[in-house]
């Protein structure tokens, strides 16, 4: 299993690596993909990027205070969420940040060692 190796460790959720096409997170394999906030991680079986919706996030959005944005995983390669996605999130004042979900994981230890207030749905590596 590869592993992240960072120095940068926030509370919450750690994502420590990846596995079966899917993210190690607090000691467990997440292989259909995760959703995350500062406090806890849930098992998500993550729909295909064209037809990712607000309902399907809708859980990462009802946190409070409301995050500063959503780091969006977009599987193995980095390709960009249907513009009316990113528009309705945009809408209630919560940005979104897409890149690969590797990188996604990455980027989630860091900003959250920086005590960043922000969410994150991870699409799987593998389908």
């Amino acid at each position: 299993m590869p592993s992240l190796v960072s120095e940068a460790k926030g509370p919450g959720p750690q994502i420590t690596g990846f596995a079966e096409g899917g993210f190690r997170i607090d000691g467990q394999v997440y292989r259909r993909g995760a959703l995350l906030t500062p406090v806890s991680v849930t098992a998500w079986d993550a729909p295909l990027l064209e037809a990712l919706a607000e309902g399907d996030v809708a859980a990462l959005l009802a946190i409070e205070p409301q995050p500063e944005f959503l780091l969006l995983g977009t599987g193995a390669e980095m390709a960009r969420p249907a513009r009316g996605f990113v528009d309705v999130l945009e809408a209630r004042g919560i940005g979104v940040e897409a890149m690969d979900s590797r990188a996604a994981a990455r980027a989630w230890g860091v900003l959250r060692a920086e005590q960043r207030w922000i969410v994150a749905a991870l699409l799987p590596l593998q389908r």
